[in-house]
């Protein structure tokens, strides 16, 4: 049951963080008009951060499927979750209530996915 668990919230945070990781790194001009918190760090910082985010997306789903180097996807949803609280921070300092919430959430679910992957479910 706990290895359904993980799967599925790998797989929704691969799709959410994939969304992010192409925003971030193809669309940025686009989507960042009207986020004052991406004045927070420069352009490529957010290029990197979403190329980075793509990585770890691979990285949730392709170790686990393949039974291939699983730690591979403890280090990305840890990477992750490391990340959501960076972002916590920044949107605490724009003071962006729902983005704050939704990176705490999502960095709560990272970090769950990687102990999860590490105690609960390895190798699965």
């Amino acid at each position: 049951m706990m290895n359904i668990l993980l799967w599925v919230l790998q797989v929704l945070a691969a799709l959410l963080y994939g969304s992010s990781g192409v925003m971030k790194t193809f669309m940025f001009d686009k989507v960042s008009h009207d986020v004052r918190s991406f004045g927070a760090l420069p352009r490529r910082a957010w290029m990197t951060l979403g190329i980075l985010e793509l990585v770890c997306t691979v990285g949730l789903i392709v170790p686990a499927a393949l039974h291939w180097q699983p730690k591979l996807t403890i280090l990305a949803a840890s990477f992750l979750a490391v990340e959501s609280l960076v972002f916590v921070a920044v949107h605490v300092k724009y003071r962006e209530t729902t983005p704050m919430i939704l990176s705490g959430v999502l960095g709560l679910v990272m970090a769950f996915i990687a102990y999860g992957r590490m105690t609960l479910s390895p190798g699965n």
